[in-house]
């Protein structure tokens, strides 16, 4: 057990849900399920049943830092902070180069902090599953979840003939088709969503990052005997502006032979936008998830959460988002996530404050 290790990927600003999430608070550390428990919080708990929380990591930006020890028992050097945000790549390779250290040849699993697992005792079992092949392959593997519909807004694995234990060679990856092309996907039985959940040894994956991203390990080798010293911090800082905005998949995913999938169900959603949010909401005979205190009158489709203690009403209004959060209020049409970014980019520009 002490040679696993799970790493929290807590970084991102959320920006697909602007305003709720915003650069100071994003969406990670808020309720947006309405449980209780954040996302980060959810994450954390689930992993805990996995891992013991020594070997639990959490990487987000500096910036972030006092709020993950406000929301989580974690100790203050299982926190990896990020000066700048560089995407999974550039995350993945520092937190693989920093538990190396502690425990060479160790498997890790790589986890974003926003999914919703509704079974949980599955996904426990397809992770120790996925461990054990890791341990005993040079594979770099992932978690592939069966379709349940032609979602546009994930990213799809193909796959090749059954490998042993339901872990299969991967073909193809594709991310966000377009709708015709995600129900061929779906209907062919060959394809899998991508759950962004990856598990390797950190010698394999290491030799893959100096086979396909040399800017980067050329850079960490370099100074690997600073890696949980003093010392850390400030070559982080140093380094982290020369390294490559770039995602583990298009960096390294989509080019590596060894690239394996686990193919599995227990009632994944990844809580990447407000489109996914809305599709695991409860919604009313009209097909509106009502997030909030709302009257709503003629309308359908919708999604709508406002500010706790502000009433909102809607009327006339069919496939929209309706979110209020402090200064900001959105409505804007449902089924473009990169909308989205583009008005929360818009704004960053001409509202700068």
């Amino acid at each position: 057990m002490d040679n696993r290790y799970c790493v929290i990927m807590a970084g991102g600003i959320g920006s697909r849900f602007w305003p709720v999430s915003r650069p100071d608070m994003p969406k990670q550390f808020l309720d947006f399920l309405g449980t209780g428990s954040t996302l980060l919080q959810t994450t954390y708990d689930r992993y805990k049943s996995i891992f013991p929380k020594e070997n639990i990591f959490v990487t987000t930006n500096v910036t972030y830092k006092n709020i993950v020890h406000s929301q989580i028992d974690i100790a203050d050097e299982n926190i990896i902070c990020e000066p700048l945000r560089k995407n999974t790549a550039a995350c993945i390779a520092y937190a693989t180069y920093r538990i190396n250290k502690i425990a060479p040849q160790s498997v890790i699993v790589f986890a974003p902090c926003d999914h919703l697992i509704l079974r949980k005792e599955a996904f426990c079992s397809a992770v120790e599953n996925a461990i054990k092949f890791a341990q005993n392959h040079e594979a770099l593997l992932t978690i592939g979840i069966k379709p349940t519909r032609p979602e546009t807004g994930y990213g799809y694995i193909q796959v090749t003939d059954i490998e042993e234990g339901g872990v299969n060679k991967v073909k193809t990856f594709t991310e966000k088709p377009n709708r015709e092309l995600a129900e061929v996907f779906v209907e062919s039985g060959e394809f899998f969503w991508n759950s962004g959940i990856f598990i390797w040894r950190t010698d394999v994956i290491i030799d893959a990052l100096r086979k396909y991203l040399p800017e980067i390990t050329s850079r960490f080798d370099a100074e690997n005997n600073n890696f949980n010293t003093s010392k850390e911090a400030e070559f982080i800082e140093d380094i982290y502006p020369t390294l490559p905005n770039i995602s583990i998949d298009y960096a390294l995913m989509e080019k590596a032979s060894n690239v394996y999938v686990l193919c599995s169900e227990f009632g994944w959603t990844d809580i990447g936008s407000w489109d996914s949010l809305y599709e695991i909401s409860r919604k009313d005979h009209r097909g509106n998830a009502d997030l909030s205190d709302t009257l709503i009158y003629d309308s359908a489709n919708n999604i709508i959460s406002v500010s706790p203690g502000k009433l909102a009403v809607i009327d006339g209004l069919d496939g929209y988002i309706v979110a209020d959060s402090d200064d900001v209020l959105l409505i804007c049409r449902k089924g473009d996530e990169n909308r989205i970014r583009q008005i929360f980019n818009d704004v960053k520009s001409k509202f700068r404050k």
